[in-house]
């Protein structure tokens, strides 16, 4: 599917569901033609891609997932690999993550993905509707607006996954609990592949030289560095999960360890206990004669020995601190 969207500077509109034959639009430099590709084809790629000239490797990017996010410079525009984050915490994958591709011109943005996305929706409701701000300060700025949507989506994630950090941290003390372990690998899964997703996009905005890898607009660039600065808050947020997850995850299997080794002690102390009698009874069992044997009392005194020795031994371990 196709959505064409042009802010036309003249009448200061926004036109949409325009053709894409009639590339007269972007003579103007104060134009600018946003196309958007949602669930293509690859004759719809192709289409596109004859249009406004674009590089047949780009296509087969397009085509095909890639998992790591990208930004390639060729003439006239730079071509873009990013990926939104969609985050289901019932689901046995919580985190997936939705490939974007993006064409960036002089004054045209083209963008490509298979699954609806919120921040696109957004946009697009905001042309509809005949709003300016998105697209009258250039492609740059609209890019901003783009990936902006898209860093924004990591927050309320990120809130999440801290309560859901305290929450485990209550629940491992509670000895009755066994959805803790299950919880704590769901949880390092979860931020692992959030990690994933963003550094490579943090790498790609910063650049080697701490310079952005694009060329934009001078009064773009605080928007862009405000957007950095996003990313590394997200990024230091991340990587404190992973050592909360794994500081609580040690505390854990220090906790069962320690339950472990009270519930051997105490098995060690009963069969301790128990050994003696066992003893005396297989010793005295085995037809050997007693004083009085045909009597009550030889059996009381017989019982008052065994509970005698137990409590005895019971002593000397309380006594040493043994239980």
């Amino acid at each position: 599917m196709i959505k064409t969207y042009c802010y036309h500077a003249e009448s200061a509109g926004i036109l949409h569901d325009i053709k894409l034959d009639g590339t007269g639009l972007l003579a103007g430099e104060e134009n600018l033609l946003w196309v958007d590709l949602f669930n293509f084809t690859e004759t719809e790629i192709n289409r596109v891609a004859r249009v406004f000239g674009f590089h047949p490797l780009t296509v087969e990017d397009c085509l095909t997932y890639s998992p790591r996010a990208k930004i390639d410079r060729y003439e006239g525009y730079h071509f873009f690999t990013l990926h939104a984050i969609r985050y289901e915490e019932d689901s046995d994958e919580e985190i997936t993550l939705e490939q974007l591709n993006i064409y960036l011109g002089p004054n045209y943005v083209v963008t490509l993905h298979r699954r609806t996305l919120p921040p696109l929706g957004r946009i697009a409701r905001d042309c509809l509707a005949n709003n300016l701000e998105g697209m009258r300060h250039g492609p740059d700025h609209f890019l901003f607006a783009i990936l902006g949507g898209l860093i924004d989506q990591y927050f309320p994630i990120l809130e999440r996954v801290d309560e859901r950090i305290d929450e485990i941290e209550d629940r491992m003390y509670d000895r009755r609990n066994q959805e803790v372990t299950e919880e704590f690998l769901s949880l390092k899964r979860t931020i692992l592949a959030m990690r994933r997703a963003i550094l490579p996009q943090k790498r790609m905005l910063t650049g080697a030289n701490g310079k952005l890898p694009f060329p934009m607009a001078e009064e773009n660039v605080p928007f862009y560095l405000d957007l950095v600065d996003h990313i590394e808050r997200i990024t230091d947020s991340v990587d404190s999960f992973k050592d909360l997850v794994d500081g609580a995850m040690a505390t854990y299997n220090s906790i069962i360890s320690a339950r472990t080794a009270h519930t051997m002690r105490i098995l060690t102390v009963i069969s301790t206990i128990f050994m003696p009698l066992t003893f005396l009874t297989g010793f005295f069992g085995m037809n050997v004669p007693l004083p009085g044997q045909h009597t009550l009392w030889s059996t009381v005194v017989i019982a008052a020995g065994l509970l005698g020795v137990s409590i005895w031994m019971y002593a000397v371990f309380r006594l040493n601190k043994w239980i």
